[in-house]
């Protein structure tokens, strides 16, 4: 069935089953999936992201998997830029657009009303730089002093996105938080969540990454870092793989890079939820009903009679 309305997103945290009902939906309704998790942009990188195998996607069209080399910095201007353009061709080819993903601000980059604040190189190797000679936590504290809510948003051991904060108030003299997204669609866009039990949701992430281990994540790794993955800025932080690298370094036993990787998935899992949950835009779904697919559909229906 074809069916060119309403942009279709499916959110919500790792390991709930995201990519399997965004690939059912787009077979039923005609569409194409658009990636929406950050460390799938990469090349290569398949084990540690849980990316969907080709032969599981069952002729559905993919976008935004595999387009950066590891060496690469991924970034959200890029990707809203990209992604964008990749939403409006499914739209022109009269297909529906399927955004799946649990990267926050990719998702809402790609469906919000957000303009990307500037960038210097010059400015940030001057934080980097303090970072390496004050340590993350000083300039933690520079940032709850120029945008406290910036940083009460922001964890204190997240160096990246403290950077980028300060950054940006150097750059533009208004606060980071001011840049936020707000809670407006580009277009017509339903938006599902899929929701787990924490129990649950840890029970699965402990037997993914124990399975990733098995699956040869640690020979993708070891091929990974003989094309320059330690040089690459975001992919070598990526969970999974910042841990394998530790391990190929000896400095952790498999079995602690693994018990590392699954506590930080079970970390970033709440960051979703904590990121997600407040947006009263996303209808949530239980991640295991056996008629999910159904209900799913049904919301999407409900939508577009409602807009009609």
């Amino acid at each position: 069935m074809s069916d060119s309305g309403n942009l279709i997103a499916v959110i919500g945290p790792t390991a709930s089953g995201k990519s399997d009902l965004g690939v059912a939906l787009a077979e039923r309704l005609g569409g194409e999936v658009v990636n929406a998790d950050a460390s799938q942009l990469y090349r290569g990188m398949d084990i540690g992201t849980a990316k969907m195998p080709l032969e599981q996607r069952r002729g559905v069209p993919h976008h935004q998997l595999d387009v950066l080399e590891v060496t690469e910095e991924a970034s959200v201007a890029a990707y809203q830029r990209d992604s964008r353009r990749d939403i409006d061709s499914i739209l022109d080819r009269g297909h529906v657009p399927v955004l799946v993903g649990g990267t926050g601000l990719y998702v809402r980059a790609a469906l919000d009303v957000l303009d990307i604040p500037p960038t210097d190189p010059g400015v940030r190797e001057h934080f980097e730089r303090r970072v390496a000679t004050e340590g993350i936590l000083a300039l933690y504290s520079l940032l709850r002093q120029r945008d406290p809510n910036a940083a009460a948003n922001i964890l204190p051991s997240n160096e990246r996105r403290v950077i980028r904060a300060l950054e940006v108030i150097e750059l533009t003299g208004r606060p980071f938080s001011a840049t936020m997204p707000r809670r407006e669609f580009l277009r017509p866009t339903v938006m599902l969540g899929l929701d787990a039990d924490r129990g649950v949701l840890d029970q699965r992430i402990d037997r993914r990454t124990r399975g990733m281990w098995d699956e040869g994540l640690v020979d993708e790794v070891r091929a990974l870092d003989a094309t320059g993955l330690r040089n690459g800025r975001t992919a070598s932080r990526a969970i999974g793989y910042a841990q394998v690298l530790r391990q190929l370094d000896a400095e952790l036993t498999e079995a602690e890079a693994i018990e590392d990787t699954a506590r930080a998935t079970k970390r970033l899992a709440r960051r979703q939820f904590s990121w997600f949950r407040p947006d009263p835009r996303i209808t949530w779904l239980p991640h295991d009903a056996s008629d999910l697919v159904d209900c799913a559909l049904e919301v999407i229906a409900s939508s577009r009679t409602m807009d009609a």
